[in-house]
């Protein structure tokens, strides 16, 4: 990712597990002198939504995240535009997955869950698309994938969870760029 990468993190709703990675990725970067640029998004989100304070805890429960800038998250759906623009569209389950392989058809061979992604990513010199088209997601069935679970509706201690093995998925992925 040194020469610059796009990068999408989806969920569901755009207001835990993509927001959570998100932040995550972008601190992970700039710590690293990665570059990225990020978007966060969801596929089934109610735009313009501020992360709920649950999200927020998680993430400032993370250390070195915990001065972190939290405000200006708003909820987004994925559109056609952040599609084309990414290089990478890092996925937090199967589901995710397979709806951006219904919706964006061309894009699947740029799609994949985080935990198939820190698994199967090659670590190189060659530009992060040109690596992640070299392992052929298209062709990957992610059913068996693993999956970032939802914290939505559960208490704090669920959304630290979620957050900390967060944090441990970005923390493999940003050492593979």
């Amino acid at each position: 990712m040194t020469k610059g990468s796009n990068i999408v993190v989806l969920c569901t709703g755009n207001a835990a597990r993509s927001v959570m990675g998100g932040y995550m990725l972008g601190y992970l970067a700039d710590t690293q002198g990665v570059r990225v640029e990020l978007v966060t998004a969801g596929t089934h989100a109610i735009e313009g939504q501020p992360m709920s304070v649950r999200t927020k805890n998680a993430i400032i429960n993370i250390d070195g995240l915990e001065s972190l800038p939290l405000g200006k998250h708003r909820s987004h759906q994925l559109t056609d535009a952040d599609v084309s623009w990414a290089d990478l569209i890092i996925c937090m389950e199967a589901d995710h997955v397979r709806y951006v392989r219904r919706v964006h058809p061309e894009a699947a061979n740029r799609t994949a869950t985080l935990g198939h992604l820190t698994a199967t990513l090659p670590p190189g010199e060659e530009s992060l698309r040109d690596r992640v088209l070299s392992i052929a997601l298209e062709d990957h069935d992610f059913d068996a994938s693993p999956e970032i679970d939802d914290p939505a509706g559960g208490d704090q201690d669920v959304y630290h969870a979620c957050a900390g093995q967060l944090m441990e998925h970005f923390e493999v992925l940003i050492e593979r760029c």
